[in-house]
């Protein structure tokens, strides 16, 4: 199919009303597959940033590279409509048959996801406000407010005639609508949103009444008696209401759910692909509640980078994969985004290690990836990430990084085979961005701890033992896991509760720590002592928290060293396993466990942050009593993941560290391309894939 007629008169004052909300998420039985060949090995392309001349060359280096899905128009509104509203794609044409004409699918964007700068001097409205009341002007990106009616009319308008024009196109093989929704917008404060976030408190509150019960203002006279004297939560000269701003969080990520609909909408009237968008599922983002978005999505996608201000990067990476994986419901998912090598937005931006490209690209695949693609192509000569890495560098081919590059997609096209297998896992860690925005409030115990560091310290230590684990929404079916992980769930609802306990009453094991179960759904605390939603089951009562400073250790009795909270609890029906030897609640119980009775599960309670030795000695014992799987040969350094189709297994095994490792094998080694009999090498920093035959 060949494209003609590039410029279309569509005068911007003629544009379509805003699509209705829907009111709850669409189910995804029934929705378009994504049906890639293979792996796929891509990356996104922004040719409007250099001269046609070499698109050419591009498209050939892509073909030598292995690259066969692309990602176009991400950020292309700009060039192809001006302020007379026309269209004008006879660019964007000819790179989609360029890339048509090479056997490169494409991943087409939207356009949307930042507005020109016409569009923001006709239109200042659409700029966000922030919680200080100030507003935040063009010249980055994303400057629009969500609850923009004006935006959402001119962004839907240039939708509908990128899919009119596309939808149908032999090389479009996937919709990616806007880019990285809420990474910078989520939380807009400007009239506009105000009104609309009156809007959602109407429909999830129903009356005033239960709006001030839920937010409990009756504390500092905050009572309201009108709609219209609420505000969203900006910059007070105190402490803000809790429940008001974990509310303001939830409408936030639904006003842009919303949005993403209404783009979604206009794309399946012109066509029947799948459509998605790159989710953030990283330890610096956290606006979007990807549990509540990920039913919406015909296929689960991610951007992923290594953080370097983390203690464990590393780690971090595979707990998002993980992550990412349990938002497809243990389906493959795609790695929309990653880097070659550093980024340009951390405070120092390191370069990766030779064959570390290779090691964090297949530690995505062996967590359920079924794309590796990178951000971007051709690394920008002008811009704010012009020092961003990416597949052709500054430095061009004759560089290290592009060989790399080279065999990297030579070894996922090797991994073809592996397309659409799963991995399957015994033990669950309970996740929630719910819980992740009302723990670090702005009043809580402690700033010292936040949601994350329980969560990667519990991650940690089951992925140092070996332990493929599923990352789930509390509520979520437990049914067939033998140990379900609990790290610091500060929020959780009743009947999200109950699923744990009726987990636990049919023979699953529970690890539940520290500042867990305190308040409901509306951030209100369950009295008589905590956890209260979990005090039964756990057989314990905490009477008091008692954090300490940072700096200042902990001890317990049986050795072990742990550091910035105790608790001071009684243990009412379970048995002591460790107490706290100094600091605050010294003398009292640091690790509990309440044995099952009659086809019950144990449930643990750990009432302290213990340091790495001591959380992987305990929870290796929680594994252990459960019956859980440990991989052979995985540690710290070396990860042991398995896919399999049901009929095959495919084993990764990355080695971090700096020494070989040799584990037992037979089958074929994918990476190598060579037969395994009884032992093979994995070299320091290297990765090996063995297809053996039979579930795993």
């Amino acid at each position: 199919m060949t494209i003609t007629g590039s410029t279309v008169d569509h005068p911007a004052t003629t544009l379509a009303p805003i699509p209705p909300q829907q009111a709850e998420p669409a189910p995804a039985a029934g929705r378009p597959r994504f049906e890639h060949q293979g792996i796929a090995f891509g990356c996104d392309y922004n040719p409007e940033q250099w001269d046609p001349a070499v698109w050419r060359e591009d498209v050939a280096l892509m073909r030598e590279a292995g690259v066969d899905l692309v990602a176009i128009n991400i950020f292309g509104w700009a060039a192809l409509q001006g302020p007379d509203g026309r269209y004008d794609f006879s660019a964007l044409d000819e790179v989609v048959e360029l890339l048509h004409g090479a056997g490169i699918r494409i991943n087409l964007g939207t356009a949307t996801a930042s507005p020109p700068p016409w569009l923001t001097a006709r239109h200042p409205e659409i700029l966000p406000v922030m919680e200080d009341g100030t507003t935040r002007y063009p010249g980055g990106r994303q400057a629009w407010c969500p609850s923009s009616p004006v935006f959402r009319r001119y962004a839907l308008a240039l939708v509908e005639a990128v899919a009119e024009r596309y939808g149908e196109h032999p090389a479009v093989e996937l919709w990616h609508v806007s880019n990285e929704l809420g990474c910078h917008n989520a939380l807009c404060h400007c009239d506009e949103s105000t009104r609309a976030f009156r809007r959602w408190l109407r429909e999830r509150h129903g009356t005033i009444d239960e709006l001030n019960r839920a937010w409990g203002t009756s504390f500092w006279s905050q009572r309201y008696t009108d709609w219209d004297e609420i505000l969203t939560p900006k910059l007070t000269i105190s402490s803000r209401n809790p429940g008001q701003v974990l509310d303001f969080q939830r409408f936030s990520s639904d006003e842009l759910l919303g949005y993403y609909r209404a783009e979604a909408e206009a794309i399946r009237r012109h066509s029947a692909l799948p459509i998605t968008t790159n989710f953030m599922v990283t330890a610096h983002i956290r606006n979007l509640d990807y549990w509540t978005w990920a039913p919406e999505m015909d296929v689960v996608a991610n951007d992923h980078y290594l953080d370097h201000r983390l203690g464990e990067p590393r780690t971090e990476l595979a707990f998002a994969a993980d992550l990412t994986r349990g938002l497809a419901g243990g389906g493959p998912w795609l790695l929309m985004e990653h880097s070659t090598g550093s980024v340009n937005w951390q405070p120092v931006n390191l370069a990766k290690e030779p064959g570390q490209l290779l090691r964090n690209s297949l530690t995505h695949v062996a967590r359920g990836a079924d794309a590796v693609c990178f951000f971007q192509w051709r690394a920008s000569l002008q811009g704010s990430e012009k020092f961003h890495s990416a597949l052709v560098p500054h430095a061009g081919t004759d560089s290290a990084l592009w060989r790399e590059v080279g065999e990297l997609g030579r070894i996922v096209g090797a991994l073809d085979e592996v397309a659409g297998s799963r991995v399957h896992a015994d033990v669950a860690l309970l996740f929630s961005w719910e819980s992740w925005w009302a723990s670090d409030a702005e009043t809580r115990p402690t700033h010292a701890i936040e949601y994350l560091d329980q969560v990667h310290a519990l991650y940690g230590a089951l992925h140092d033992l070996g332990v493929s684990v599923d990352v789930v929404r509390p509520g979520a079916d437990l049914t067939g896991y033998r140990l379900v992980v609990v790290p610091g769930l500060y929020l959780v609802r009743d009947a999200d509760a109950a699923a744990l306990d009726a987990a636990v009453a049919s023979g699953a094991h529970a690890l539940v720590t520290f500042y867990s179960g305190i308040v409901d759904e509306h951030d209100r605390v369950r009295p008589g002592g905590y956890p209260g939603a979990w005090r039964d089951l756990l057989g314990i009562r905490v009477e008091e928290f008692a954090p300490v400073l940072p700096g200042t250790g902990l001890a317990l009795e049986s050795g072990a060293r742990a550091s910035l909270w105790a608790d001071r609890l009684e243990a009412t029906d379970a048995a002591v396993l460790d107490r706290f030897a100094d600091g605050p609640a010294a003398g009292g119980p640091a690790v509990t466990r309440r044995q099952g009775v009659d086809g019950a599960g144990d449930a643990w309670y750990l009432g302290t942050l213990l340091e790495r030795e001591g959380l992987r000695d305990l929870v290796a014992r929680a594994v252990d009593g459960a019956g859980a799987t440990r991989e052979p040969g995985a540690s710290a350094e070396v990860e042991v993941t398995r896919r399999t189709d049901g009929e095959r297994t495919w084993r990764f095994v990355v080695n971090h560290g700096s020494a070989d490792v040799e584990v037992d094998a037979r089958g074929a080694e994918l990476v190598t391309g060579s037969a395994v009999d009884g032992r093979l090498t994995v070299p320091a920093g290297a990765v090996r894939v063995i297809r053996e035959e039979g579930a795993a």
